[in-house]
């Protein structure tokens, strides 16, 4: 590019108050200020991971009693407690979506507390580790929670279909 700097009289070089094609030095430093704020702010949304890792064309069906539930950001988790056939526990860690997310959809930090039986659909993790994304549960009372994002997506119904 040509830059034509307009210079005042007795030449020497552009200070921030003259200009280049009609727009100052300063106003220059402030876009350039700008750029950079928005590249920084833009960066932690590219890190957010995809659901490859989980298996969306299998859906499973746990039965058991809540270890912990974590309120926490970026996402909530369920720890449950899955009784094997041979009589021994596995533990499940079930990754659901944010706080923020979950109270618009009507959950509590104290929706599930540890010693609760429940049934729970969800998407497992590819790897074959005791793991998933979740998608819905249901209470031996009948009461339900799910995750909206995903209602339109299983086949089954909330928290399966388990008799307690």
């Amino acid at each position: 590019m040509n830059w034509q700097v307009e210079r005042r009289k007795g030449g020497g070089p552009a200070t921030s108050d003259q200009h280049i094609r009609g727009v100052t030095l300063k106003t220059y430093w402030e876009l350039a200020l700008l750029a950079v704020l928005l590249a920084a702010v833009a960066t932690p949304a590219l890190a957010h991971h995809s659901f490859a890792m989980f298996d969306r064309d299998k859906e499973m069906v746990l039965v058991g009693t809540v270890h912990d539930f974590q309120w926490t950001n970026p996402h909530s988790w369920i720890e449950l407690d899955v009784p094997t056939a041979s009589g021994s526990t596995d533990k499940w860690h079930l990754e659901c979506n944010s706080p923020n997310n979950l109270t618009r959809q009507g959950w509590h930090s104290d929706s599930l507390k540890p010693g609760d039986r429940v049934s729970v659909v969800v998407w497992p993790l590819r790897n074959g580790e005791k793991g998933g994304l979740f998608i819905s549960l249901k209470f031996p009372d009948g009461r339900t929670l799910d995750e909206a994002a995903f209602r339109h997506m299983t086949k089954l119904p909330p928290g399966g279909n388990t008799k307690f």
